[in-house]
């Protein structure tokens, strides 16, 4: 599909540049409180996976996937709960591995192509409905992507899918937030990170080294080390290149909105692919100019946010 030119976010003129429009909302917008019920399922490995359900008798459901060191209950994701819950869709936010309450009981965390996970929630859900829809945020979009173009047997009731604020192209985005004035989002996700390997070390100390952890200045050290080997790549790079969802959008069959803000500080040219999105069948791509990462705040206060407008317009209404 050709890209989209029904881009008709404006963001608040205070906030007024890439760096305003994600660092407020990421901060200081509050999450929302809703009638959540927690269910923990036990993945086919042992592990567990916690899911965070919003039911209305619906036969309609949405997924809805978070970022790096996010969880169900982030900001963002109840506000996007809360759209579709009020809409009358049922909605289920999950935690990744190691992103909940506790920490997963295996050697491995969580990663941007880990859609056995994602399949796991899918294939436990379906049963219950007629018609499921993917909502992601980075690497959470990545992830939702990735599953799409992957066309898993399990994935026949999935009508839709939206991701928004995605790094495309996982090697590029991670050598751009740990440089320059970005790596102060770097070192934020990197502090968690290095907390949860330091935890889990303890419990699988022969799995999971830790002496060179304090040497770790970078994400994409961090993926090289850990994240890499502990989930069977052989380093960043090959991670990287396995997992960008960049090539799985030409395998989307599913209609697919893209939602990439062009001053999103995370994001690089190659996550904006505008000659391959003319000749997708299935992807819609909407680049508006402003937005931020998993940002979109809206003017007025009492407003909804624009992503979350966009998605369920997507969702409901289009194509």
């Amino acid at each position: 599909m050709p890209l989209s030119k029904n881009t008709t976010y404006e963001s608040p003129k205070w906030l007024f540049n890439g760096h305003l429009q994600t660092i407020i909302p990421s901060l200081f917008r509050s999450s929302i409180l809703l009638p959540f019920e927690r269910e923990r399922i036990t993945t086919l490995d042992g592990d567990f996976l916690d899911l965070d359900w919003l039911k209305t008798d619906s036969k309609e459901l949405v997924i809805i996937s978070h970022g790096l060191e996010g969880n169900s209950q982030r900001p963002y994701m109840t506000g996007m709960a809360r759209q579709f819950y009020s809409n009358g869709y049922d909605v289920l936010t999950w935690n990744f591995r190691g992103c909940g309450e506790e920490l997963n009981q295996k050697p491995i965390f969580y990663h941007s192509g880990a859609t056995y996970d994602l399949d796991e929630v899918v294939r436990h859900a379906e049963k219950n409905y007629q018609s499921i829809y993917l909502i992601g945020f980075s690497l959470g979009g990545n992830l939702t992507l990735k599953y799409l173009g992957e066309k898993r047997t399990s994935a026949a009731k999935i009508k839709k899918g939206v991701a928004i604020s995605v790094p495309l192209h996982l090697e590029s985005s991670s050598d751009k937030i740990s440089t320059g004035e970005n790596i102060m989002y770097a070192k934020r996700f990197l502090r968690t990170l290095k907390e949860k390997v330091a935890k889990k070390a303890k419990i699988f100390p022969h799995d999971i080294p830790v002496g060179t952890l304090r040497k770790i200045k970078t994400l994409k050290d961090f993926d090289n080390l850990y994240t890499g080997p502990l989930h069977g790549f052989k380093d960043a790079h090959d991670y990287y290149e396995q997992c960008s969802s960049l090539y799985f959008l030409e395998s989307i069959e599913v209609p697919t909105l893209i939602l990439n803000a062009q001053n999103d500080p995370f994001l690089t040219d190659k996550c904006f692919p505008i000659s391959l999105g003319r000749t997708l069948e299935a992807v819609w791509m909407e680049f508006p100019k402003l937005g931020g990462h998993v940002g979109f705040t809206p003017r007025a206060k009492e407003d909804i946010y624009w992503s979350e407008k966009r998605a369920f317009e997507f969702i409901k209404y289009e194509p």
